[in-house]
């Protein structure tokens, strides 16, 4: 049985250490989330890794027992949004390492916009600032329920359940993110062009405007002509000295 005081890990290394392919994987995926080693990446892997094993056995099997199991797994995988109600245990071997990374206490902090980055959402979280539930959390892997989800608030004893306190993210209202929703198609949907393009935009935009300008000048020098030859021309004085 071992020490039941010695702590034993929970996670399983690689069977490779030397895995470029694997190894550029983990980066992307520890940069994304903002872990503070691999441990952390090993663990979430290990976890879908039972689940995924676990399905593979009941699949195997056909009594009482399993098929309590199975109920069992299926409430556990719909209660942390892994998997959907109408779903079956098929759709558990098709998961990614992503899909449990996602439901990570430090992973919600962020898409709640509780915090502005994975490294604060990990600071915050360790610092003990964070609670689920009435309970306080300090391990950023914590997985989160979808019950747990909405429960997510910072410590009523820290400082940051201020909303004014400068460390808090700016919540974005409803008017302000579908305004922004807005902003972002319409940019998507504007033209690219490159440089050339660009110049012969401006060259054409140049004669146009030189071209506009001198009709301007033209038909205000046609209305002068016109009001000219309106005007009835006052007659010449015939006033003549007389010749003394």
């Amino acid at each position: 049985m071992g020490d039941p005081k010695k702590i034993r890990r929970k996670f399983d290394k690689p069977s490779h250490p030397w895995q470029k392919a694997r190894i550029e994987s983990e980066k992307l995926v520890i940069e994304e989330y903002g872990l503070q080693n691999k441990k952390d990446l090993w663990r979430m892997e290990t976890v879908l890794r039972r689940f995924k094993n676990q399905v593979k056995s009941l699949a195997s099997r056909s009594d009482e027992q399993s098929k309590l199991e199975e109920k069992q797994l299926v409430d556990r995988l719909v209660s942390l949004g892994l998997i959907k109600h109408d779903e079956t245990l098929d759709a558990v071997l098709g998961l990614e390492t992503k899909n449990v990374m996602e439901r990570r206490l430090q992973t919600l902090l962020v898409r709640k916009r509780l915090a502005r980055s994975m490294v604060q959402a990990r600071q915050f979280i360790t610092h003990g600032h964070i609670r689920v539930d009435g309970k306080k959390i300090t391990f950023p892997s914590y997985l989160v329920s979808i019950k747990e989800e909405s429960l997510i608030e910072f410590n009523p004893m820290s400082t940051l359940s201020k909303d004014d306190h400068p460390e808090r993210a700016i919540v974005e209202t409803q008017k302000e993110k579908a305004d922004r929703k807005k902003r972002e198609a319409k940019e998507e949907a504007l033209p690219v062009f490159d440089q050339k393009e660009i110049e012969a935009i401006e060259e054409t935009g140049a004669i146009i405007k030189k071209e506009a300008k001198a009709e301007a000048v033209a038909e205000k020098n046609k209305e002068e002509k016109k009001e000219k030859a309106a005007k009835p021309e006052h007659p010449k004085s015939g006033h003549r000295k007389e010749k003394e």
